[in-house]
């Protein structure tokens, strides 16, 4: 008997023993996995991450939109052979991992769908890594079961990031913590991390299923297990003595690399993200600023800043040689105005615009289906501890519809807008603006012998003084002004007429 045809008999034999199980192994709702996918959908960083959604109308297996491809356990564990024939890991097809590619294929396809998309910016850096670092590509697929490829994501333990890294194992692998940067979830640095971890594991254990087991539980567990077991080896065969969350975390993993390799045969298809890996960059930034200046400077949302760099904790990046990754267009308008953007900002602090003026709003927030007090807090710009003090909060946390009093920061004045002229900045438009300015300079020449200047929404003092060549002292002693700014169309004696 060739090869080929030990391979079909031992896949039959498989599926006669797999058929005579009813159902696969369920898995409980409140499955850390289930939650973690449940809690993509809330997440407000993916209303910026995707465009819509487009289904294939011709696709492969002429699906309609709204199908569920239903499959045998011959044909789950066919694919899987396929898989596991060039991979280091024993993909193996059983119950539990049944289990699992119903709660990614039928229950959370939605999840599914947007981690694909997702993936497009995250995988192919995860595949460099992990090549660097000589360990199987197909560990990028763990993110899938420890974050679902959310930056920020946090469990109820503390752990962090994509790869979920505790603060202490997080500071053993060179990833830093402080007030405004937690190094966890920077994707890039979390990465490599993940990748030192990972092979510190393999060379304690020999085995990539088990580097699994003891990635999720910690080496110690995993070396208790081994004793309990009377010195197996293998994850199946200690898979009894492992706790309860790590005896699915396995089958979990093969059932990602199921999962993230048949969607279409499911009939899920990757949301479009709006930028792929290979639209984005990284540049580094000399001097502290914030969101919203930078905002203002490039012409992009704060929304799609913190989504390409969700490290930075309180919306600041701060000086000293720290990274910003932005869409390339985004990257190439900073580095054409890098200098002028640093002016502009250490101007508005000699004007002292950004003086924060900020008023406290009170909000209800309805807790939704797999939420966390975490995951609310960073959507509203505060912290766990605040949650826990404006609302009773037990033990369990919070329930899906329970009302929780937030109290919004918001500024109530706006700060000295950052006029920077990029490549994103047409000809014309800048042409447009010139004559404009021109035409003002002359509108404001009277016959009293003075020059005067009309003051525009979010002009100051130090940029009027710019714009005509005279000091802002000066400007101050003409017109008896204290330190109170200026209002929008007050008139401004600047010098007189030559």
């Amino acid at each position: 008997m060739n090869s080929i045809s030990k391979y079909y008999v031992s896949a039959l034999l498989l599926s006669f023993c797999l058929l005579g199980k009813a159902q696969s192994v369920s898995i409980r709702s409140d499955d850390p996995i289930a939650a973690m996918l449940d809690s993509i959908s809330n997440q407000k960083m993916f209303e910026t991450a995707f465009a819509k959604p487009v289904f294939p109308k011709n696709n492969k297996y002429k699906f309609t939109q709204d199908s569920i491809p239903k499959y045998d356990d011959y044909t789950f564990q066919a694919r899987l052979s396929k898989l596991d024939a060039v991979s280091p890991f024993d993909l193996v097809y059983n119950e539990h991992v049944k289990g699992f590619i119903n709660l990614y294929a039928v229950r959370k396809r939605e999840s599914v769908s947007r981690m694909m998309g997702v993936a497009q910016l995250y995988y192919p850096m995860f595949e460099e890594v992990f090549d660097r670092y000589n360990i199987p590509l197909e560990l990028k697929h763990l993110a899938v079961i420890e974050s679902a490829l959310i930056p920020y994501a946090k469990s109820k333990a503390g752990a962090t990031g994509l790869w979920q890294f505790m603060y202490p194992t997080g500071k053993m692998f060179g990833l830093n913590v402080t007030s405004y940067v937690d190094e966890r979830c920077n994707p890039y640095k979390a990465t490599v991390a993940a990748a030192e971890y990972l092979k510190s594991l393999y060379d304690m254990f020999g085995d990539w299923q088990m580097v699994l087991a003891a990635y999720n539980a910690g080496p110690g567990t995993i070396t208790k297990a081994i004793r309990r077991s009377g010195g197996k080896k293998t994850y199946w065969e200690i898979r009894p003595y492992l706790p309860t969350e790590t005896q699915g975390y396995v089958p979990a993993f093969i059932a990602a690399n199921y999962v993230m390799s048949y969607g279409a045969e499911h009939n899920i298809y990757p949301a479009l993200p709006r930028k792929t890996y290979f639209e984005v960059d990284t540049v580094i930034v000399k001097e502290q600023m914030n969101f919203d200046q930078l905002s203002q400077a490039l012409d992009i949302t704060k929304e799609e800043i913190l989504y390409f760099n969700p490290q930075y904790r309180k919306n600041i990046i701060p000086a000293g040689g720290n990274s910003m990754c932005l869409p390339k267009n985004k990257i190439g308008v900073f580095l054409t105005n890098e200098q002028e953007i640093y002016n502009a900002i250490n101007a508005q602090k000699e004007e002292g615009v950004l003086v924060e003026n900020i008023e406290e709003i009170k909000r209800t927030h309805t807790v939704k289906s797999g939420e966390k007090l975490s995951t609310i807090a960073r959507q509203y710009g505060v912290t766990v501890t605040d949650l826990r003090s404006w609302n009773y909060v037990g033990k369990k946390g919070v329930k899906a519809g329970k009302k929780l009093t937030v109290y919004v920061r918001v500024q109530k004045t706006e700060t000295n807008k950052l006029e920077i002229k990029g490549d994103n900045v047409n000809d014309k438009n800048i042409a447009s603006t010139k004559e404009k300015e021109n035409k003002q300079l002359a509108e404001n020449k009277t016959s009293s012998g003075y020059l005067y200047h009309k003051v525009r929404k979010g002009e100051t003092i130090y940029a009027i003084s710019k714009k005509y060549g005279v000091s802002a002292k000066t400007i101050k002693a003409l017109n008896s002004l204290d330190d109170n700014g200026l209002k929008m169309g007050q008139k401004l004696k600047i010098k007189e007429k030559l």
